[in-house]
């Protein structure tokens, strides 16, 4: 029974490599739709990413830091003046 499992394992790890970054070839773009059910007041919702490397993804990364630090930065000072 131990050995079926680890062979269930492994096939299922050989599968799910098909899908890692590396083996889809060209730029990457995650979309996801939301079931109708899901929806508020029945309007179509769809996020999509898009997969950046090199220096553009440091980039991203740098601005969206920035960003966050600034959010972060007003919620501590809005947080501590009115408690004045």
């Amino acid at each position: 029974m131990a050995s079926e499992q680890a062979r269930h394992d492994r096939e299922k790890a050989e599968e799910q490599a098909s899908y890692s970054p590396a083996a889809i070839p060209g730029p990457r773009v995650i979309a996801y739709n939301l079931r109708e059910e899901e929806r508020p007041g029945g309007i179509k919702v769809r996020w999509k990413w898009r997969i950046e490397t090199g220096r553009k993804a440091t980039a991203l990364d740098t601005r969206q830091a920035e960003v966050i630090r600034r959010i972060l930065q007003w919620q501590y000072d809005r947080k501590h003046t009115q408690a004045q």
